[in-house]
């Protein structure tokens, strides 16, 4: 089994990657992104999304009550259906949820965000949070009699609120709790570029030992990235295959060794 991570950029070939996926055999969940359309009915709505820098140098989005409206939208709303309907249309059996849903991912709200501001250092609550337990049984059930899940923010904290979280992170917590032999990570680029401006930067084959050097030279959200890449190895042995998500044969081209694969 292996876990689909689709990015939430608007070039995806949302269709190439679900006409791939119908032609293998092996169980797989789809985790995906909406980033984009998340802000185009926010700017439909007048809506500005706050990013912030913590303490220790990751950018994040604020994410207010308006936020996880606009979440349930764009993610569990437009997104999930649309990727639900395009697996329909291939012959794949998909069931769209939310972490909501089932209590499938439920997370921790976060205490807060130290960021500093003006000069002095704030700590800022919102309605974001780590996931930290899914419901297993669900996703087996419906695993082992043929469905596929397609799963999206929001998650559901621990007083049953609906909470923002990284998708890397919920990646990471399926792998740790699932064992998946690997996990495929469609993105807006070739693969991990070491000049995110240059295509011809791309790093072929990287190991884990690799990602804590890397992790040391980046900053703002893919400092993030690298490290939630990293956690996917603490659930034990694992490939992970970053690829891009823009081409044809998106996840075929990401299993014949096109990307970057870390192991």
């Amino acid at each position: 089994m292996f876990i689909v991570k689709i990015g939430g950029g608007k070039e995806l070939n949302l269709k190439g990657i679900i006409s791939d996926l119908a032609t293998l055999q092996e169980k797989f969940i789809i985790v995906h992104g909406a980033n984009a359309l998340r802000d185009e009915l926010a700017q439909k709505l007048n809506y500005e999304k706050k990013v912030v820098t913590s303490l220790s140098g990751y950018d994040s989005v604020l994410s207010s009550e308006e936020t996880i409206d606009l979440m349930m939208m764009a993610y569990a709303g437009l997104k999930n259906k649309r990727i639900v309907e395009l697996c329909q249309q291939n012959g794949i059996n998909a069931v769209g949820l939310s972490g909501l849903d089932g209590k499938v991912i439920q997370g921790k709200r976060n205490s807060g965000i130290k960021v500093r501001e003006g000069g002095k250092t704030l700590l800022l609550r919102d309605f974001s949070g780590k996931p930290k337990a899914i419901n297993k049984q669900l996703l087996e059930l419906l695993l082992d009699n043929g469905y596929i899940p397609v799963l999206s923010v929001p998650l559901i904290d621990e007083n049953n609120f609906a909470i923002n979280s990284e998708n890397d992170d919920i990646v990471a917590l399926l792998q740790t709790e699932l064992k998946t032999e690997k996990v495929i990570s469609l993105i807006e680029a070739p693969g991990f570029l070491l000049d995110k401006n240059d295509p011809a930067s791309l790093v072929f084959k990287m190991s884990k030992a690799e990602l804590v050097a890397m992790e040391e030279k980046v900053e703002g959200r893919m400092k993030r990235k690298i490290l939630a890449i990293r956690k996917l190895f603490d659930g034990g042995d694992t490939t992970v295959i970053i690829s891009d998500g823009r081409t044809e044969h998106p996840i075929l081209d990401a299993l014949n060794g096109k990307g970057t694969t870390i192991s």
